[in-house]
C-alpha cells in the first residue's frame, strides 16, 4: 500500500514539473550565466539602499523569504557602484547591513536605512549617520562602535564586494536576482507576484 501511494505521488509530481519547465523559458524568464552552480540552492538579491525600485521591492522580498522551498538560502548583496554617492559611503552602508544581520535585527535596521533615504529624504554621509540611525532604533552606541572595528565585519564586507566583482558583468541594474549562482531572473510585465515566486523556486530546484 505504501509503495502504491509513493508511485501515485510521483506520478502526480512529474507532470507538474514538466508544466513548470514548459512555463518558464530560458531567454524569456531567465538567463543562464557562464558560472558554476552553487553547491546548495540559494537566491541572491543584488540591491542598493539608494535604489527606489529596490525600496518598492522590499515587500516582495519579505514574502519571497517566507515562501522559498525548504533548504533554499536567501542572501542580500549590497552593491557599491550606484551613482548617488561615493563607493566609500556605499561600503559603509553595506557594513551597516551586515551589522544588522550580526545583531539579528536585519529586517528592522535594513528598513530603517531604506526609510531614512526614501521617506525622510535624508542624506547618509558616512558611519556617523548610520550610527545615529541604529541608536534611534535601539542599538547600543558602544556596541555599534565595537562592531564597526571588528575583523569579522571587515571580512564580511570583503566577501560582499567579491561577490559584486564576480557578477559585475551581468548585474547591470538593481534589483537583480541570481539563483544558484547560475540563473539570472528576468521578470516580465505580465507576471503576477505568485508567478515571480514560482519562477524563483523553479530555478532554485534546477540541477543543471
Amino acid at each position: 500500500m505504501k509503495k502504491f501511494a509513493f508511485w501515485m505521488i510521483l506520478a502526480l509530481l512529474v507532470p507538474l514539473q514538466a508544466c513548470a519547465a514548459e512555463k518558464w523559458q530560458e531567454g524569456e524568464h531567465y538567463e543562464v550565466l557562464d558560472k558554476p552552480l552553487s553547491e546548495k540552492p540559494q537566491v541572491v538579491e543584488f540591491f542598493s539602499y539608494w535604489c527606489p525600485h529596490c525600496y518598492r521591492t522590499e515587500p516582495f522580498v519579505a514574502k519571497l523569504k517566507g515562501e522559498l522551498d525548504k533548504g533554499v538560502k536567501f542572501e542580500k548583496v549590497h552593491v557599491n557602484f550606484m551613482p548617488y554617492t561615493t563607493k566609500e559611503v556605499q561600503d559603509d552602508v553595506t557594513s551597516a547591513m551586515l551589522m544588522g544581520k550580526a545583531l539579528k535585527q536585519e529586517d528592522q535596521l535594513s528598513g530603517a536605512i531604506f526609510n531614512y533615504i526614501h521617506r525622510q529624504r535624508a542624506t547618509i554621509t558616512g558611519m556617523k549617520d548610520l550610527r545615529n540611525i541604529f541608536v534611534i532604533n535601539g542599538v547600543d552606541g558602544e556596541k555599534f562602535d565595537s562592531l564597526v572595528k571588528s575583523y569579522g565585519l571587515q571580512s564580511q564586507l570583503a566577501r560582499n564586494n567579491k561577490v559584486i566583482d564576480d557578477y559585475r558583468n551581468v548585474v547591470r541594474s538593481v534589483p537583480t536576482f541570481i539563483v544558484n549562482g547560475k540563473y539570472k531572473v528576468q521578470f516580465t510585465r505580465d507576471m503576477t507576484e505568485q508567478d515571480r515566486l514560482d519562477l524563483i523556486n523553479f530555478l532554485a530546484a534546477k540541477k543543471s
